[in-house]
């Protein structure tokens, strides 16, 4: 599993009133804080991965390399204990602001390359470009920090409840047992422009599961 070090910093969490598709969920605009680094997964979890760790692989569209998907919230949290237990790690989900600081990379645009809808499929695979299913991870362009399909090919789930803003956990202490949706980010396969923006949140239950959503993993460094 391929590791991209994600630096310590701030950034503004959220999409300005005047961007264009904006959601009244992705306001107000406030800073946050990363205040540690972290190691997050330059791919998303691929299907041979989660077979190695779990013994199984549930994806409907079948392919090693491909996003594992049809995994709920709690999967991916199952996969995250067993994967921490075999390496005596702390492998988590992100938090859904290290998600969006992660995705922007320094960017403060729709997507992490820009503004400019034209250019997401060199970057990703939406409604426009997957002929309707998922795609081997890391065949498209990674954005600034290395990391490769954070928007489009599978929604990403985070391990954050759905809150409103300014609200924010950044550090992966997020309350694990509170009941609630979870937030799910960066488009999937099936979604137009607009809900692969870097800002942009979905969400779903902790048990739901469907073609679309899979994950990626944080590894922190200091527990």
């Amino acid at each position: 599993m391929k590791l991209v070090l994600i630096p310590a910093g701030e950034f503004t969490m959220g999409s300005p009133d005047e961007e264009k598709g904006r959601s009244g969920d992705e306001g107000p605009q406030h800073r946050v804080v990363i205040t540690k680094p972290f190691y997050m997964g330059a791919f998303d979890v691929t299907q041979a991965q989660y077979k190695a760790v779990m013994g199984e692989n549930p994806s409907y569209f079948k392919g090693a390399e491909n996003p594992v998907e049809d995994v709920s919230w709690n999967d991916a949290m199952s996969f995250c204990e067993r994967l921490s237990e075999k390496t005596h790690l702390r492998i988590r989900l992100p938090t859904e602001a290290e998600w969006e600081y992660a995705c922007r990379a320094g960017s403060r645009t729709k997507f992490s390359f820009g503004s400019d809808d034209r250019f997401l499929g060199d970057y990703g695979w939406y409604e426009s470009n997957s002929s309707g299913k998922t795609h081997e991870v890391g065949l498209k362009k990674p954005n600034a920090w290395g990391l490769y399909d954070m928007q489009g090919n599978v929604w990403e789930k985070c391990q954050s409840l759905k809150r409103s803003y300014p609200f924010q956990v950044a550090d992966g202490r997020e309350d694990l047992n509170a009941s609630g949706l979870r937030v799910l980010r960066g488009g999937s396969w099936y979604c137009p422009p607009n809900r692969c923006r870097s800002a942009y949140r979905e969400d779903d239950g902790p048990t739901s599961a469907d073609h679309g959503s899979g994950f990626r993993v944080v590894v922190s460094l200091q527990p």
